[in-house]
């Protein structure tokens, strides 16, 4: 069976998350992808926030599958030739260096479009390449910071939030992907190449435009709100049994869902009470209200409560902590969360494709060791025979 991107050659040169998110969700979807590090130690990521001494850590393992390792002394001339041969053979080169970092190498976008005028090359910045602060470090926070979305995060009372799910990373690298598989297509028409670049602020605003939106209908910035969606009530989060940190229940009843959501918790006569008749009369009276939902769900599991509203055709979902993610059989069953089995450290659960295929779904592979692939790759790809790649590894190029 054929993959969606079967054929296409991904030079993976990122490191931390953003890139190797990218390069993973390709990856996933069949392309070829190489992960291009530096021999003494690779994408930096294998040894942050290591678990287990003489494994990579699991931060490197959930965003590196799916790929192989080739190590190159990029700083060598051997290593960059090399490099320039593989490029040749490739369609697409995705890097996070710093400002600058590969046109001092004399391996920039305008080096490398001559070599192989085919070449995608993506780039993911924390500010971009142009702009005031294209000069500029980021890291997640920042990105939030900077596009807006710990401003509307969080409760009233307390400072902007960080939201831990990775938007200014992993969404930067959900963005390149389409950048690439964009500018892969217009390739089969100009057949040529081009420059994508997304930075992890662009991608943060990209994903607030909702809030942007409100700025502009109210005229000021939007306040913190915690969990309350809009004016609709129900609509926040509400505690259940047994009463521990992560035992809650979102629930959503649009004004279409109000009868039916009174007969699943059980109090339809609710309907004609007049502090309730309307989505206004609801919001008016919201804590009267939500002080009825909560003495309900109060009495039942945030699972059981999702189960007798989602029968009821009323959104809801149980506020679900990592363990459960883990071990959510809806996930399982969907492929979400998988097993891998990795050399160094045994069997460990990971994030599996979350884009379904029918005509090429996704096979999760494990993650390479570092230059596991150095051998198979230079020999393929630059014609290196194995007197050769004795003495480059020798001289400390591969």
């Amino acid at each position: 069976m054929s993959l969606a991107l079967q054929g296409i050659r991904v030079i993976d040169m990122t490191h931390n998350q953003a890139g190797p998110a990218c390069a993973q969700i390709l990856g996933f979807l069949g392309a070829d992808v190489i992960k291009l590090e530096e021999p003494k130690g690779g994408d930096v990521a294998r040894t942050n926030m290591r678990d287990k001494p003489d494994s990579d850590s699991l931060f490197f393992l959930m965003l590196n599958a799916n790929k192989r390792s080739l190590t190159l002394n990029l700083k060598s001339e051997e290593g960059k030739a090399l490099f320039r041969k593989v490029i040749a053979e490739s369609d697409v080169l995705l890097e996070n260096f710093g400002p600058g970092a590969l046109d001092r190498l004399g391996l920039g976008y305008d080096a490398l479009a001559k070599l192989n005028p085919r070449l995608i090359y993506a780039t993911i910045k924390g500010f971009g390449t142009y702009g005031p602060y294209s000069g500029y470090k980021s890291f997640e926070p920042i990105a939030q910071a900077m596009g807006g979305a710990m401003a509307v995060t969080g409760f009233p009372e307390n400072p902007p939030t960080y939201v831990f799910p990775a938007i200014g990373d992993s969404g930067t690298g959900m963005h390149m992907a389409i950048g690439i598989l964009a500018a892969l297509q217009q390739r089969h028409s100009s057949g040529q190449g081009q420059h994508v670049e997304v930075s992890m602020q662009d991608a943060v605003v990209n994903l607030i435009r909702v809030s942007l939106r409100d700025h502009q209908r109210h005229g000021h910035p939007p306040p913190r709100v915690g969990n309350q969606l809009g004016h609709t009530v129900p609509g926040t989060t509400y505690p259940c049994a047994p009463g521990g940190a992560n035992d809650y229940v979102y629930i959503f009843v649009q004004p279409q869902m109000w009868k039916p959501f009174l007969a699943a918790i059980g109090q339809p006569e609710l309907a004609d009470d007049p502090r309730f008749a309307t989505a206004e009369a609801r919001w008016d009276n919201r804590d009267a209200l939500n002080a009825v939902v909560g003495r309900w769900t109060c009495s039942r599991g945030k699972h059981e409560v999702m189960r007798i509203l989602g029968e009821a055709g009323v959104p809801s979902g149980a506020c679900q902590d990592t363990a459960e993610v883990l071990a959510d059989e809806h996930l399982l069953a969907r492929e979400m969360i998988v097993e891998v089995d990795f050399p160094t450290r045994g069997s460990y659960q990971t994030v599996g494709c979350p884009i379904k295929l029918s005509a090429s779904p996704a096979e999760i592979t494990r993650p390479p060791l570092l230059g596991e692939h150095t051998d198979e790759l230079l020999r393929g790809l630059c014609g290196v025979d194995p007197e050769e790649l004795r003495r480059l590894r020798d001289g400390g190029v591969v």
